[in-house]
């Protein structure tokens, strides 16, 4: 059978596993090993797992990433999540939809240290879902704002997505987290747009604003953004100004945050040993999958798949505003029935070659991509930030989430193309790093 045979069946093998709901380390694993088997040998295939493993186990950029899950973890502890949100909604007391708005602004905030699309959409839905209920906001309205807000997680920085997408594609990590700042407060600031859209298209949506709420209670309701907005400063400020490495400010940004949780009397000897549970659980879950995909690398590159895909495009006599608008509309498909870390880590051997052919800079691709994995998490049927919020919250259904999560797609559609057009919102802070 033809080598490129083989690695299409390879594909379909994987993306079946995947269907099924195999884990996404598996899926990857079975018919990549499978395939280097029948490729080459079981040598072949101990050299290239010895190498893989210990190559990259032992990678010191690895070591940034239980460092920043592990700063999320005690950042939540901290308590500090529900302050955010009361802060927001005492500045936005007097605006119509101001609470939907303080839902997506203290989840940007929180973003901005978690680093975790998932546990901002839980932590937010849990706080803001209650008093925008009572409040008298429509169901759709309040999880669109909870999901749409949890999705900056993932783009602000610090992201473990960047890290992971660095790492497959060997771009800097820290410009990749640099370049994902600008595009985030833009993508925020859309958010806040599209809700103030919303209360005036659907006056229902939204109760009339309350009233005017002191000064002082507004000032003394910034103390809690002050510390993360501290934090936020000596990571990425750090790393900006060539202090820090990514895996030294990630170090910084855990021993602070650790600090923090101390201070604020939050810290005891039991939830701090569930922060280190659960940080050692994300982390292997995502050691497990960077692993499997550097197999499943080796695989693609024997089977030429990616190189057949590049070549055939390449003959294509189309703009680059077309190929894009390809993988735009690729990654839009596979987001509705894809986990979004699978469908990057498993697409990215082959959608480079197609990279190369556009001439497309690789920070700013990876600026791009999340963005889609952020809409594949706020659209069904997979939509995991739904399912998550749904879980968290007994008061929204999913129909009404994923009806509200609708709303907010547009404005990821509107960054994209806005990126696309004015590539350097993306790349500003990376080339003027230190």
């Amino acid at each position: 059978m033809a080598v490129e045979y083989v690695g299409l069946i390879g594909i379909g093998g994987m993306f079946l596993l995947m269907f099924l709901r195999v884990p996404i380390a598996i899926s990857m694993s079975v018919p990549a090993i499978g395939g280097i088997l029948y490729l080459k040998s079981f040598r072949t295939l101990s050299s290239v797992i010895e190498s893989v493993v210990w190559n990259q186990s032992f990678s010191y950029s690895f070591s940034t990433i239980p460092m920043f899950v592990l700063m999320g973890e005690l950042l939540y502890i901290s308590g500090i999540s529900s302050e955010l949100f009361t802060a927001f909604r005492l500045w936005l007391s007097r605006v119509r939809g101001g609470l939907g708005m303080a839902t997506v602004g203290s989840s940007a905030i929180f973003a901005a240290a978690s680093g975790s699309s998932l546990a901002n959409t839980a932590t937010m839905g849990v706080i803001a879902s209650k008093e925008m209920l009572e409040a008298g906001y429509s169901k759709p309205l309040t999880s669109g704002s909870i999901v749409a807000g949890g999705t900056l997680g993932v783009l602000i920085p610090p992201s473990t997505l960047f890290i992971i997408y660095g790492m497959l594609t060997e771009q800097s990590i820290g410009q990749l987290l640099m370049a994902g700042l600008l595009p985030g407060i833009l993508l925020m600031s859309i958010y806040l747009l599209t809700v103030f859209i919303i209360v005036r298209l659907l006056p229902s949506s939204a109760p009339d604003p309350e009233g005017a709420v002191p000064w002082r209670e507004r000032l003394v309701a910034m103390k809690s953004t002050a510390w993360i907005a501290a934090i936020f400063v000596v990571v990425i400020g750090g790393m900006y100004t060539g202090w820090f490495s990514p895996t030294e400010a990630a170090g910084v940004g855990a021993f602070f945050t650790f600090v923090l949780a101390l201070l604020r009397r939050r810290l005891t000897m039991k939830n701090f040993i569930q922060a280190l549970s659960s940080t050692l659980r994300t982390t292997g879950f995502l050691f497990a999958i960077i692993i499997m995909a550097f197999i499943l690398n080796y695989f693609l590159a024997l089977t030429r798949v990616p190189n057949i895909i590049a070549h055939f495009l390449d003959g294509i006599d189309v703009s680059n505003f077309v190929l894009f608008m390809i993988i735009v509309v690729m990654y839009l498909l596979l987001g509705m029935v894809m986990d979004g870390l699978a469908m990057v880590v498993v697409t990215l051997p082959i959608v480079m070659p197609l990279l190369e052919v556009m001439g497309a800079d690789l920070i700013w691709f990876g600026v791009i991509i999340v963005l889609i994995m952020e809409m594949g998490m706020i659209t069904p049927p997979v939509g995991m930030n739904c399912f998550v919020l749904a879980g968290a919250v007994d008061n929204l259904k999913l129909g009404d989430i994923f009806k509200g999560a609708a709303m907010f797609v547009p404005a990821i559609l509107v960054v994209i193309f806005t990126l696309y057009f004015f590539p350097d919102i993306v790349l500003f802070l990376p080339r003027n790093m230190f």
